[in-house]
């Protein structure tokens, strides 16, 4: 009988032995991230379509610009049917704005949507879109603000996108707009994209890699506890905004923390923040130090100043990429796979 029970014993304590090492390789696997599919690159002679998916466009010649860019790039442009309807703030009703994106998202000869300008309304048509045949044949979607909840969704479908300059706010005369006009060249016609960027005091220093995704703040914090909420396991998060208060900045920030936002992150890289004006600092707090309690209890790099968001000099990111991040004393170094 003892010998029994000592078997039965031996038993029970490798079995549960082996119930832990699969709990921990489930664990482990968990925060294993997936390759996102990245579009074709665009070529000469590829077609894209700028519309406007969320805020109005005054008229024809706001959007000028990026027709004049795409076209010296070699793109044929076509327009939404409704780029230049108005409905209150937005460009158009939510039928009128979604049949256009609806419409691009399926056309296959369309290589890329470029979103003319962010604003607010997306969020309101983002669950009646069908991307069926976007999968089928991805396109790059392009732009920033608003357009993270376009972001946000392709990420979670597995398709990578471009966080970058939009037609309403290009300046192609600007000397400050080139190095980000440049980049947007770069990123969507696959040349190698690297950034080397001086340090700020408040970096905190470290190696990682993972996937960059997020966009604007305000956003992503809009996105919690729905289908296009960020999936952080494994990921680098980019977030910039513009006319927030401080305190409205630390509420979203500890609300993606309480969320459990930064337990698997693997970095943070804050681009520009063009606070709410005449605010000062009665918060007490500043951006960095908001960004970096937020953070506290992890040991992950924390880029900040980096040139994207709502700015002339608005560098391209490849969101959903995989990142080579290195934050050193002297400076920052982003390389993208």
């Amino acid at each position: 009988m003892y010998q029994k029970l000592k078997i039965s014993f031996l038993a029970c304590i490798v079995l549960v032995g082996m119930s832990q090492m699969l709990n921990a390789q489930n664990d482990e696997e968990a925060i294993i991230t997936r390759d996102l599919i990245r579009p074709p690159y665009l070529k000469k002679g590829d077609t894209i379509i700028i519309l406007a998916p969320a805020g109005k466009i005054k008229d024809r010649s706001s959007v000028d610009p990026g027709i004049e860019l795409a076209n010296h790039w070699g793109l044929v442009v076509f327009f939404g049917n409704h780029l230049l309807s108005q409905d209150n703030t937005f460009a158009g009703s939510d039928d009128e704005r979604l049949e256009d994106l609806q419409k691009a998202l399926d056309d296959p000869s369309i290589k890329a949507i470029w979103a003319a300008r962010g604003g607010y309304g997306t969020v309101r048509i983002i669950d009646d879109l069908d991307f069926s045949k976007f999968s089928e044949h991805p396109k790059w979607i392009i732009g920033y603000s608003d357009v993270t909840v376009l972001h946000n969704k392709v990420h979670e479908l597995g398709y990578q996108s471009v966080h970058g300059q939009m037609p309403l706010t290009l300046d192609l005369e600007d000397p400050v707009q080139k190095e980000s006009i440049q980049t947007l060249h770069r990123t969507l016609f696959g040349k190698k994209l690297q950034y080397k960027i001086s340090a700020s005091e408040y970096n905190r220093l470290g190696e990682s890699s993972g996937q960059l995704v997020g966009g604007n703040l305000s956003i992503v914090y809009s996105m919690l506890a729905s289908d296009t909420n960020l999936n952080m396991n494994g990921k680098i998060l980019f977030i910039e905004d513009v006319g927030e208060a401080l305190y409205h900045i630390d509420r979203m920030m500890i609300s993606l923390k309480r969320a459990g936002f930064f337990d698997n992150c693997d970095g943070i890289i804050v681009g520009d923040f063009r606070l709410k004006s005449n605010e000062g600092n009665r918060f007490g707090k500043t951006l960095e130090e908001i960004v970096l309690e937020a953070a506290e209890g992890t040991d992950f790099p924390i880029v900040f100043d980096f040139p994207a968001g709502h700015v002339d000099d608005n560098r391209s990111l490849l969101l959903g990429s995989y990142v080579d991040m290195k934050v050193t004393k002297s400076k920052a170094k982003i390389r993208f796979r």
